[in-house]
């Protein structure tokens, strides 16, 4: 079928009631071009009217509904042809009109859905399509609302492909050459029997042609059929994360239809000695926990914004996302196959038992199948995709009927794709919550009993719930969870494990054939993970929370600090707080001190890495949760602070490490895998450089200086690219820095970052990373956060797009990008 964007010419408003338009309320409507986040552009309030609020969940934004529509002309020449809508996510509970009349619907906001829109159409006329989005207390986090992926409209004979009905498996593979089996659905809806040729071509990224094929194939009228092709592409280049090579299947219905799908030639293998193998060699998944929001796009995915921030984890050291708790996005996968990112995608974070007032649950029963059948249809042909997840962290994962519910998914997802492996990430604690309290009654009088016997006393449940994660793994690893999970685990290939280390090397012994996942860990643990992943070939990977922050769930990785007589922080910050705060890279795509430590971890960088601890808070007690990392910041600037104690955390892979100040040594300290990679040096700050240099056997490895910012603070302007193009989602991001005049980024001297944008192209989100703020990301001025912020350009058509900075007390900044067609 021919796919044409259908982004254009839109126009949205909140939904208005229909008697009230009588009354005479009148909402009017205004043009956006998708994608479109209707819920980013609302105000946030720490309370309203407690129907429509999201809360902390989702960043304290208010839910609601809305409504789109579009006019566009279907020619007489159209008539008798079929005519398909796709959309490949709206947030949530899409219910579709085509001329005012009912024409589907789908609760999932991240499913795609096509909507069979011929019957609805009036040809030689312009018609109207209509879509209502409505989002309410319906998720963990947040989700964003309205149409906020791509659409297309798709056009084709009687006779034709079906859509996302070309499917590729490379089953056997060896170094003279690979079996690519082309799996075509050809679907008839005339009333005659229809026999047409079948032509397949193979080819590589230089666009030769590599293997052919010819079938004939009979479709009976209504009945679909299914023509299998085997072709052998020799001296096959193989798809990995180093070398990320695709090919492309072009299908020709001969003089009917034509459909291309790009490919990797690769396999996938998987034991409890060598773990998980990609082309015969063993891969440790590096993995990232990612939301789908863009951060200062809110959730409107663009091509060109999941394409940076795969980029952006690659060059962080992770080689696996795993997308939470939801389908990726096809632009997302896209960028995966391309750059060479592995993907555990995720179908569902609820089952049958809700985690919100008015979340999946409530159609997951009718819907689910659908659901899975849309996201395998997406996932086929991407060789990234090594792993489907069928759920998060599902309470009914410690029961039996809600083992029975995770056998009938997984089975449902190897009915349609049996070429990858299934997981489930499950989190013990919540498999067993009903049972806690029995649990924590039987580790108390154990605790007892080995008091009264004068024993060393047991560090039972009841002590360990004061660290999230010391009590989640004793949880985990307890009898109570091995039993209750027990046949969950087995319906599965990988099991997916949330926050249970505890349990890899004890399930080596229990479940010698059981294959773990680490689908969600805390950032604050990962040498430790990382040590039973390298130890056990049983254990595949690591996948921390988060690799990205994001919007919702606000302030759980916030620096948190004890102060006098005043209760513990709570979980969730207060308003105007905005973002998690947990991840690896800020909402920007600016890497923070643990992704560093991270990599070094991973053993991915030799340099040592500075962090500074702000001394406004020297000497008070961390109070912060496992998913917060040290409150550091990579600076040498901290202007008030003059003589005043300071810490600087060292992060290095070597054996020990000096720190000088202003070429005063401060000393040698141990450092490396034995001491968590990582040391402390304590200090009073004085203006000037900063300088680590690491040793190893006395040989100096590599150093990392921190330089202090001095004299009149600059503004800069730097595009990602120089050149961007008004196809397929491109866009401008422009990072706006505060310098001194030798370049070295001033974090002190936050001010307010105005902006005017000419030429070809808008400015469509414009932002910092600061986690509390109640400034916008659909304004023309920001206040920098430690002195960055972020502006984003869509293209309107080709020509330059100029962009000019201004802030107060420094000169002008301006960033011109090229648009071609």
């Amino acid at each position: 079928m021919i796919r044409t964007s259908f982004n254009d010419g839109w126009q949205t408003r909140p939904k208005v009631n229909p008697f009230a338009e009588l009354s005479g309320a009148k909402i009017p409507f205004r043009p956006v071009t998708l994608p479109h986040d209707a819920m980013i552009e609302r105000e946030r309030a720490a309370s309203g009217r407690e129907v429509t609020m999201e809360g902390g969940a989702g960043a304290y934004f208010p839910g609601g509904t809305y409504e789109y529509r579009k006019t566009f002309s279907v020619p007489e020449e159209h008539r008798g042809k079929r005519i398909l809508f796709e959309f490949e996510g709206v947030h949530r509970d899409a219910v579709v009109f085509i001329n005012g009349d009912y024409a589907g619907q789908r609760p999932y906001g991240y499913s795609q859905f096509l909507i069979d829109a011929d019957r609805f159409l009036r040809f030689g006329q312009d018609n109207e399509i209509r879509v209502e989005a409505r989002t309410h207390r319906d998720s963990r986090w947040y989700t964003g609302a309205g149409i906020y992926r791509d659409t297309w409209m798709l056009i084709g004979d009687v006779v034709r492909i079906a859509p996302d009905g070309v499917r590729v498996t490379t089953p056997d593979i060896d170094g003279e050459r690979a079996v690519v089996e082309v799996v075509t659905q050809v679907e008839n809806d005339s009333i005659a029997v229809r026999t047409v040729d079948v032509v397949t071509e193979i080819r590589d990224a230089g666009r030769s042609v590599v293997a052919s094929d010819v079938s004939k194939v009979t479709v009976l009228p209504g009945e679909p059929a299914t023509v299998r092709q085997r072709l052998y592409a020799r001296a096959p280049l193989l798809w990995s994360t180093d070398t990320p090579t695709l090919y492309a299947a072009t299908v020709t219905l001969k003089d009917l239809d034509v459909e291309t799908v790009t490919f990797g030639i690769r396999s996938l293998s998987l034991d409890p000695e060598r773990g998980l193998r990609i082309n015969g060699e063993t891969v440790k998944l590096r993995g990232a926990c990612v939301h789908h929001d863009n951060g200062v796009l809110g959730a409107a995915t663009f091509a060109r914004a999941e394409e940076r921030r795969v980029q952006l984890l690659k060059d962080a050291g992770f080689n696996a996302i795993r997308m939470s708790h939801n389908p990726m996005s096809k632009a997302m996968l896209d960028a995966c196959d391309r750059l060479g990112m592995l993907v555990v995608d995720e179908s569902f974070d609820v089952w049958t038992s809700g985690k919100s007032e008015f979340d999946y649950s409530l159609s997951f029963p009718e819907w689910w199948e659908r659901d899975i059948e849309a996201m395998v249809a997406k996932d086929f042909n991407h060789p990234s995709v090594i792993m489907y997840s069928i759920g998060n962290e599902i309470p009914e994962t410690g029961s039996p009927l809600g083992a029975a519910w995770g056998r009938k998914l997984a089975e449902k997802v190897r009915s349609l794709d049996h070429t990858r492996y299934v997981t489930n990430a499950v989190n013990g604690m919540l498999a067993v919550m009903s049972e806690l309290g029995n649990l924590s009654r039987q580790s108390q009088d154990k605790t007892e009993q080995a008091a009264g016997a004068g024993e060393k006393e047991d560090k039972g449940i009841n002590t360990l719930m004061a660290d999230a994660g010391d009590m989640m793994n004793a949880i985990s690893a307890s009898g109570l969870v091995t039993e209750k999970t027990a046949e969950s685990f087995a319906v599965l290939d990988v099991a997916g494990m949330n926050y249970a280390e505890a349990r890899y090397a004890l399930d080596r012994d229990l479940f010698p054939h059981r294959i773990i996942l680490g689908t969600e860990t805390f950032p604050t643990r990962i040498d430790g993970n990382w040590r039973l992943v390298e130890q056990h070939g049983h254990v595949i990977g690591d996948f921390t929370w988060t690799g990205w922050d994001y919007l919702g769930e606000v302030g759980i990785g916030r620096p948190q600090y004890l102060l006098p007589d005043t209760p513990r922080p709570s979980h969730t910050a207060p308003y105007p707080y905005l973002v998690a705060g947990c991840g690896d890279l800020d909402i920007t795509g600016h890497r923070r001190p643990a992704s560093y430590y991270r990599e070094i971890v991973f053993g991915l960088r030799a340099e040592p890495y500075l962090a500074v601890r702000r001394p406004q808070h020297h000497g008070e007690t961390w109070a912060g949760t496992p998913w917060a990392w040290s409150d550091t910041v990579a600076s040498w600037t901290w202007p008030g602070f003059e003589d005043e104690p300071i810490t600087i955390e060292v992060y290095s892979d070597t054996e020990e490490v000096e720190l000088l100040l202003n070429g005063r040594s401060l000393g040698r300290r141990p450092v490396g895998e034995d001491h968590r990679f990582r040391t402390e040096f304590e200090t009073t700050y004085a203006p000037g450089e900063l300088l680590a240099i690491a040793y190893r056997d006395g040989s100096e490895t590599g150093r990392t200086a921190l330089r202090s910012a001095t004299g009149p603070v600059g503004l800069r302007a730097e595009a990602d690219r120089p050149v961007i193009t008004t196809n397929g989602g491109d866009l401008a991001f422009v990072t706006l820095t505060l310098t001194d005049p030798h370049g070295t980024l001033h974090t002190a001297a936050d001010r307010p970052v105005r902006l005017e944008v000419s030429g070809v192209g808008v400015l469509l989100g414009f932002g910092s990373a600061d986690p509390s703020t109640e400034e916008r990301f659909d304004a023309t001025e920001r206040r920098t956060y430690e002195g960055r912020a972020l502006a984003v350009l869509r293209p309107t058509g080709p020509g330059k797009i100029h962009l000019i900075a201004t802030a107060p007390e420094s000169d002008p900044a301006e960033a011109v990008i090229t648009v071609e067609s």
